[in-house]
């Protein structure tokens, strides 16, 4: 495979650096040089993840949990973008940018970070997920244009599915069991991922990753023909 001239986009997405880093390098590069992925199909989580960031629109941070600073959920769905990322003193072409789930304006002056989950998988930690939050972290601290905000906290709130409630077809639903997950800051670990990150994207095309599910399958549809 030829690698072009330019990479086809610039700009990281903090979710790959969770779920595509650790699933398959090949399909990443492919995806950051030629804007090719494989769909995906989920059909209801835009729908949930929306209700749940609605559901938390202007609520006060320590009825979320009591550890968190005082002050009250004043952002929500928007995108952030950061400027060029600097790794080992050098300015690179690559930027993070995403959109965050909530952002609360502390008492204090700072901000603090959730990002929403709807799942029951046993990886909603904070180590998975914090070079994810550090993204977003980073790209309000870091932005592109506007001022700087100084993030005091980041964590998941994650709602998992436990019953089916309701006793009528206007009033059935679901009921959740609701956990929040604090991740500690940890700014140098986030240097070193993105540092690995830029390392795959910038580097030739990588070998499969042994557990992709794209690869595995292409691998046998060819084997076919």
């Amino acid at each position: 495979m030829i690698k072009p001239a330019k990479p086809a986009r610039e700009n990281i997405s903090p979710s790959d650096l969770t779920f595509g880093l650790s699933t398959c390098k090949r399909c990443l590069w492919i995806k950051y040089w030629y804007k090719v992925t494989m769909p995906g199909a989920f059909p209801l989580v835009g729908t949930i993840a929306a209700l749940q960031e609605e559901h938390f629109q202007g609520a006060d941070m320590p009825t979320i949990d009591p550890s968190l600073r005082a002050g009250t959920v004043t952002k929500w769905g928007e995108w952030v973008k950061s400027k060029p990322l600097v790794i080992n003193g050098s300015e690179t072409r690559w930027r993070i940018l995403g959109k965050y789930d909530l952002v609360a304006t502390n008492e204090d002056g700072t901000i603090g970070l959730i990002d929403c989950k709807v799942s029951d998988s046993q990886r909603d930690s904070g180590q998975f997920y914090s070079p994810q939050l550090e993204a977003y972290a980073y790209s309000l601290e870091n932005p592109a244009a506007g001022k700087s905000q100084t993030v005091a906290s980041i964590g998941l709130l994650v709602w998992k599915p436990t019953t089916a409630i309701g006793t009528s077809v206007e009033d059935y639903g679901f009921g959740v069991l609701q956990k929040y997950v604090p991740v500690e800051r940890d700014q140098a670990n986030f240097i070193k991922v993105i540092g690995e990150f830029i390392d795959v994207l910038e580097g030739e095309l990588p070998e499969a990753g042994p557990e992709c599910q794209t690869c595995n399958y292409l691998v046998a549809r060819n084997a076919l023909d």
